[in-house]
């Protein structure tokens, strides 16, 4: 095998001395929502510990090319791709400011070749399909996600598959770093920790050597598990007789967890969070990973875990809280069976945000109708800190401490009293916090756009809109599956992609805003089945009207007729609340957009269970 070299890299050192080019032969960007934003919460989260420790991101396997400082990409083009579609958006933010140059310099640069050509190329070039040309109009729009987005529809590149999760991964990173860092300074310690602190190991060889590497890596896995330390501290109190029986108990743990590519700390932290009281010198209840051994060994909570006296019993309870976080991030209960309040909530949630379920693993024992009351809640609370913006860590500091009043609810014996004490932890802590974020949750509906948050998030928005109103227009009470309005097409009343004389007539007729700002206003969005949303194409809304009232659902058919049955039935409640249109253009989106804002207050509130 060839000489093999490694060097520890800062992410600021390896975008200034690197070219990384992903080949044609790699794997091509997989990432969803859930890996980046986990990235981007452990990196938070090291950052707000108020440490300048390094966060070692694991290794890089790359080979070297003709070209010096240009390698080939073998492991680890994941979290290359998604660093660099970070330095994108950090380039965005930190506009007009010395920082947007610093950063520039570590997304392209020039380079002199071995035949002493000069040359500027992107610091990471993905080579499939299509990629490298997205990636250059995302470099050179350098604006938020909705204008790259409009700027590689112009282009004509089709967005599909791998780069859409190209996209959606940009879109991702910018609207976490301009929620989270408003602040012009803390963005900036965000920035430094990132440039500075975050490192990986690079390791080059030759071609071949590397992909033998890679294969090797893969087979037999490196490092140690994470959770490791805390088997070992068990192993010290069982006989060696036991030795085997903790071993098969302990892959009960971390199998289901490698299985569901769950991050073994990050279960940890919503264990001990979900189920202890925690103490600590900031007086947060909050455990960080970098914290997590460090209480278990602590004297005092080794004695309310007593895993010295009854380590198997720890390790069921252990078990346990694995299979009930699995079966929440399946959108299931806690038992492992279908719950409707729990697919909708994680429809809510998608795959990158779990923190909630410090609560769900602290609420599990409810009765099964409280658990679901629990849930209901639990999705109008969290529809108002997500569609905010607000950032987790305003969440984690009061998860903690709420986990420990559910647990005493959970405990009560008395069927009326744990329905009391439960009506009042709603109401103390979800509807009051609601409230004051509703002028706020108004702000933000109003401005709402397909972009403004994920597609899968924008999707849940207009299911829960649709099936609200048609409850309302049937006079039902018990929520059924939403899964059956996700399903459905989001359609452009304004065409997302509309003929020149009818851009061309809205363009005259708008008294503010251009056509591309409002086509994904949410006032010009609703669902509809796919067979009716290709007949109803790209046509003048009078056209669309006829395809409209086929539609199976009021919130959409009700835009060309409303129906109006007897004095004070149900669908005439519900048509107070709705408008039908003649003509569309920019006053009647901004109206409706109104109308929607309206919507969601009755849809997302908190009731009461009967006591």
């Amino acid at each position: 095998m060839s000489r093999i070299e490694n060097h520890k890299y800062t992410i600021q050192e390896a975008f200034q001395e690197c070219f990384y080019v992903v080949p044609d032969y790699q794997r091509e960007y997989v990432w969803k929502d859930k890996e980046v934003q986990q990235l981007l919460d452990d990196i938070v989260e090291q950052l707000d510990a108020g440490s300048n420790r390094e966060y070692f991101i694991g290794t890089i396997l790359v080979a070297p090319t003709a070209n010096k400082g240009h390698y080939e990409v073998i492991d680890g083009q994941q979290r290359l791709t998604t660093f660099f579609l970070m330095l994108c958006a950090l380039r965005k933010l930190f506009a007009g400011v010395p920082q947007q140059q610093t950063i520039a310099n570590l997304i392209s640069s020039s380079f002199t070749s071995n035949d002493g050509e000069s040359s500027v190329c992107l610091k990471l070039s993905p080579r499939y399909e299509s990629a490298e040309e997205l990636m250059n109009e995302v470099v050179s729009t350098n604006g938020d996600p909705e204008s790259v987005r409009d700027r590689i529809r112009t282009a004509g590149i089709t967005s599909f598959g791998s780069l859409d999760n190209l996209l959606n991964a940009y879109s991702t990173l910018h609207n976490y770093l301009s929620d989270t860092y408003k602040d012009a300074a803390e963005l900036k310690k965000f920035w430094g920790y990132l440039a500075n602190y975050v490192v990986f190991i690079q390791i080059q060889t030759d071609i071949s050597s590397a992909l033998k590497i890679f294969e090797t890596i893969n087979e037999r896995g490196v490092g140690l598990n994470p959770m490791d330390l805390l088997k070992n501290l068990l192993f010290t109190h069982v006989k060696q007789d036991q030795f085997n029986r903790l071993k098969d108990d302990w892959k009960k743990i971390t199998k289901p967890l490698e299985k569901a590519k769950e991050k073994p700390l990050r279960f940890l932290r919503y264990f001990i969070m979900a189920n202890y009281k925690i103490k600590n010198d900031r007086g947060d209840g909050i455990v960080r990973e970098d914290e997590i051994y460090d209480w278990f060994v602590d004297k005092d909570n080794a004695l309310i875990c007593n895993y010295g006296e009854r380590p198997f019993d720890f390790v069921s309870k252990i078990v346990r809280n694995v299979e009930r976080h699995l079966s929440f991030a399946e959108g299931r209960g806690p038992n492992g069976s279908d719950s409707l309040a729990m697919q909708s909530l994680k429809l809510l949630c998608g795959g990158g945000f779990s923190l909630h379920h410090v609560l769900l693993l602290a609420a599990s024992d409810f009765p099964k109708p409280l658990f679901d009351h629990f849930l209901r809640q639990l999705e109008s609370f969290l529809f108002y800190y997500i569609f905010t913006k607000t950032p987790t860590k305003d969440l984690e500091r009061n998860f903690s401490v709420w986990a420990d009043e559910l647990r005493v609810i959970s405990k009560i014996g008395d069927s009326k009293k744990q329905r009391e004490r439960l009506n009042s932890f709603v109401a103390d802590r979800f509807q009051k916090n609601m409230a004051g974020k509703e002028r706020e949750l108004q702000d933000a509906l109003k401005r709402y756009s397909l972009y403004s948050m994920q597609q899968y998030r924008t999707r849940y928005l207009l299911a829960k809109l649709t099936q609200h109103v048609d409850m309302a227009f049937k006079g039902l009470k018990t929520l059924g599956s939403l899964e059956e309005y996700t399903v459905l097409e989001i359609e452009h009343i304004l065409p997302n992609t509309p003929k020149a004389e009818l851009r061309k007539r809205f363009e005259t007729s708008a008294a503010t805003g251009s056509y591309e700002e409002y086509k994904v206003r949410l006032g010009n969005l609703t669902l509809l089945e796919k067979p009716i949303n290709i007949v109803a194409g790209n046509d003048f809304f009078a056209l669309k009207l006829a395809q409209y009232r086929k539609c199976k659902n009021y919130l959409t058919s009700s835009l060309a007729e409303l129906h109006s049955v007897g004095k004070n039935s149900s669908i005439n409640r519900i048509n107070g609340k709705l408008k039908a249109f003649d003509t569309w253009n920019s006053k009647n989106i901004d109206e409706r957009q109104k109308l929607l804002v309206a919507l969601a207050r009755d849809t997302w509130k908190i009731s009461q269970l009967e006591v």
